[in-house]
This record gives C-alpha cells, structure tokens and sequence, in this order.
C-alpha cells in the first residue's frame, strides 16, 4: 500500500479475526463437521499421498476450543516468541507479561481436523507471572523492541510441520496467542504455504509505533518506524492477520489432503534452496513486503516449474530487508518507504534501498511475478466472472457476468499493459469499481511461462476471508461456495505440477483494452 493512500484497516481486520473457532469454511455443518455438501462446493478430499505424515496427522482427532475465550484487557497477558519458525523438534523460548500471579499455554496446529481446524499438541503446567515494561521507540527508526525475561521454553518434540498458535491463558482467565512456524525441512514435490510474517510485522502497533503510523495513529505518519521488530508481542489478539488473511486457506488445503509444506517469509529469504522441486508456492492473502532475495527465489522456482499463486492483492509492493536483533537473525523488518533517501543504502546500493518495488531509485515493478499490479484502496465492488469457460471456474456454475457482490476489496490489483506484464496471461475476472473517485478495474489473472509454471493472482484482498462464508461487505454464503471451488481447483492442479503443461494460457490481454500506469496516481479515468 503506498504511503500517499494509507488508511487504517482495522474495521476490515476485524470482524474476520474474531470469528475464531465458530468460523466455518463453505460445505461444512455449524459446529464444524462435514456436513452436506453445497452445489459447487469443492467434492470430498482425493486419494492421499501415501506414507504422507501431513495427511494422517489430519484424520486425527481435532480440539475445537482452540479460540480466545476472553481476550481481557489491555496488557493482561500478551507474548512473543524468540523464533519465527523452528524446525520439527527445535525448543524456543516465549517471552510473556502479565498482570496475573501465574499463566499458562496451549499449543494448536493449525488444519482440518473434521472441521475442528486445529489440535491441541502441547500444554505447559502452571507458569510464574510476571509484569514487563513497555519501552520507547529507540534510536533514527524509532523502533520498538521489547527485550523481556524469557518466562518458559517450549518444546516442539513430536510436533509436525505446520502453523500453530500458541494460546496464553492467565490465571484471571485473560487470553492472546502467539503464532509459530514449525517449518518443513523439504519442499520437494509439495504445495508451500508461506506465512507471511514481514508483513505481520509491518502492521504491527504494539508499543505505539508501526512501519505505517506512531502513537497518534493514522494522524501520526511521521512518527511512524522505520524497523519493525520481531521482539514484541503482536497487537490486539496476537495474530489477527493470520486469522484473517491465512487460517482459511491452511484449512481448505489440508481439507483436500495435500499434504502441504510450511515455511515462512524469513525462511525464504535465509534458505536459497528452500523452493527446489516444490510443486507450487501460496502466497496467502496478504503478503506485501518482500526481500530481493525472496523475490529472487520464488521467481526462480517459478521459472524452474513450480506453480506460484497469489491469493490476495498488494502482493510483493514493498521490497524490505532483514535484520539481526540480539535475540537472532532476520528479526527487524527494515522498510524506510518514502523516507527511502534516509535508507543507509541509498547511493551505495540502490537495488537495497527499502521502498515500493516499481518506485526509484531501483525500480523494478512487481508485476513481472504477480502478473498483475496493485492500484489501491479502499473499495468494495463486486467480483465479476470474465471468462467462465476457464479451468479454475471448473464446477463453480458460474457464467459470464456471474457477479458475488463485496468480494472485491479492500485493496485490489489490475492487469497492466506494460511491457513487463508476462505473456500469455488470461484475465478471468474483471470487475469495475470506483476507488477515491476513480473508476477503474480489479482484474483476477493467470499465466502460464516456458518452465510450464502456471502463475494464479486472485487480484483482491478479500479472496482467503470469504472462504469462511457470510460476512461483512456483502459476502454470503453463495460466495464462500464459489471462492472454495476455485481454490480447491487451484491447489490441486497446481500440487500435480507445472500447471502450463495441462492448462496453458491462452492469451486474452488486448481484448480487455488494458491501459498502462495507475489512474490513481496518473490522472486517468477509464472504465
């Protein structure tokens, strides 16, 4: 999102974050078992891997209390961990303040589970409580680090791969999580989801400062930080953006019994073989900021055969780097954004300067991977089928003009007409909107390169969220049907392998009349 267009996305966030365990993906009954399968639903799981422990672990049974029973007042209890991701079997250690005597946590993977979407794993006996100080921003990127006592180790033996939340339970029943990524040592031959925890952070105001705002909120843009760290705890319930923008999709894939790998944003960057063989990458719903060395692995991958799907819009637009923190590498999100001439980098190597990625001084738009370009928010419009002869609308009974009124938005993409845009890419929805007055497009888009990699962008924020059914903006039920059949679609061709060898593009761009440039920016005003 650029700085000249930031707004507080708090209203949207929230209502999906608290849905909690009550939440429930389309085909499924309310209290989270399989119940009758809606028409276009996606059909029952195929056939899994065989041997795949990732498969088995969800025929286990599920816990469905796995959600914040009273969340409590600010500061009761809340958390963080000294690692983004550990490897299967690799302790870390949490970091906790509370008002209460004593506390304690509950693990959840994250998954299926018969519609329960999460198992208990882990619980820690009763822990001393211990109240710890809130420090000032620090130093020219005001960056808020928290520095705590360690309060307990956890152990992650037996735990499989995967997303978990760590559930902090005070003694006076006050409750926050704490997300970690128990990663997958191989990618080879699967489907990889990516959390997305650069951007976690990037939005993250605990401590009153944010890479977007500084303790007066949006009025407060010149506050703001600079660095974001990974020692603080995660504001409000402790992993709203994970609930919103990817608990669903981790759900419907583990649902379709595909085994799926786990890594995070941090992973990529520090691994540079992490992605050989993977079958396809998932970029989930919102996953904006990203490191030249992330960019550059999954661009390779795809141009080695491994499917990409974006999930979301705004993917890729903030080009970040990571640094160290005394509690270990890849822990501070560096994005200076317009403030990009204060970048120590700049004039010394300006393809690291930490700003949007298609702005100077090293401009290099994303949609040369995402295939599509994010233009702005916010806005809420209808999504509107374009071309329903298309492989991903396979089983939807959509038709050309279908429209699922609110699935569009908050922020959006659109196909560009530049020379970058890859070729052959198909826009297979195109759904008009206004956004700050300016009527434009939000375009869905799939193409397909020489590797045979096929490349998906839902081109909407609002994509991972109606999965889960009915919800604001005017997303129902009948949507959440459609988006499942889509994704299911997705993510199983794209788990079988190079999607452009059974599914290629089949180039459409010109007939859409796309223009090149953002109007919001440039001045245009074309429907």
């Amino acid at each position: 999102m650029d700085t000249r267009d930031e707004w507080n996305r708090r209203d949207f966030l929230g209502a999906a974050a608290g849905a909690g365990a009550g939440a429930f993906l389309a085909g499924c009954s309310a209290d989270g078992g399989d119940g009758d399968t809606a028409p276009g639903a996606p059909s029952s799981a195929p056939a899994r891997p065989s041997g795949s422990t990732a498969a088995a672990e969800n025929d286990l049974p599920g816990t469905r209390d796995w959600g914040l029973r009273h969340q409590g007042a600010d500061r009761d209890i809340e958390g963080y961990a000294d690692q983004v991701s550990v490897a299967p079997g690799q302790p870390f250690t949490l970091h906790v303040s509370t008002s209460a005597r004593r506390f304690g946590v509950d693990a959840f993977r994250m998954g299926w589970y018969g519609g329960a979407q999460a198992r208990k794993v882990w619980a820690s006996g009763p822990v001393a409580g211990r109240v710890q100080p809130v420090p000032e921003a620090a130093g020219a990127t005001r960056t808020v680090a928290a520095d705590w006592t360690p309060a307990t180790e956890v152990p992650t033996h037996g735990w499989p791969e995967g997303s978990y939340l760590l559930r902090l339970t005070a003694e006076s029943g006050s409750q926050r999580y704490v997300p970690v990524t128990v990663r997958s040592r191989s990618t080879a031959g699967r489907l990889v989801l990516v959390n997305a925890v650069g951007t976690w952070q990037a939005y993250n105001t605990w401590g009153g400062h944010s890479l977007y705002h500084g303790p007066g909120g949006s009025g407060d843009d010149a506050n703001r930080s600079l660095a974001a760290s990974c020692d603080r705890p995660y504001d409000e319930n402790g992993a709203n953006l994970f609930l919103t923008f990817e608990r669903p999709a981790i759900a419907l894939a583990e649902k379709l019994g595909l085994a799926p790998a786990y890594v995070t944003s941090m992973d990529i960057d520090r691994d540079p073989a992490l992605l050989a063989g993977a079958r396809a990458v998932i970029s989930l719903g919102h996953d904006e900021y990203w490191t030249p060395a992330m960019r550059a692995r999954v661009t390779r991958a795809r141009d080695t055969g491994s499917n990409i799907a974006f999930l979301g819009a705004n993917a890729c637009f903030r080009r970040i780097r990571l640094e160290p923190t005394r509690l270990g590498e890849r822990r501070l999100v560096v994005c200076y954004k317009t403030d990009w001439t204060r970048d120590p980098a700049y004039g010394t190597d300006d393809a690291a300067v930490t700003n949007n990625w298609r702005e100077p001084p090293h401009a290099d738009p994303e949609n040369s991977l995402t295939g599509t370009l994010y233009e702005s928010n916010p806005t809420t419009a209808d999504y509107v089928v374009a071309e329903p002869g298309h492989w991903l609308f396979e089983g939807t009974g959509a038709l050309a003009g279908t429209r699922f009124p609110g699935l569009v938005g908050t922020e959006y993409d659109r196909v560009n007409s530049g020379e970058i845009t890859p070729r052959p890419i198909e826009i297979i929805a195109h759904s008009r909107l206004e956004c700050r007055g300016v009527r434009s497009f939000a375009d869905s888009a799939y193409y397909t390169v020489p590797s045979g990699a096929g490349v998906f962008n839902a081109g909407t924020m609002r994509w991972v969220g109606s999965l889960e059914g009915a919800g604001g903006h005017g997303i129902t039920d009948r949507t959440a049907v459609f988006t499942s059949q889509v994704t299911a679609n997705l993510l199983r061709a794209f788990a079988e392998g190079p999607a452009g060898h059974r599914h290629p593009a089949k180039d459409n761009l010109d007939a859409y009349h796309p223009y090149q440039g953002d109007p919001i920016w440039t001045g245009n005003n074309l429907w």
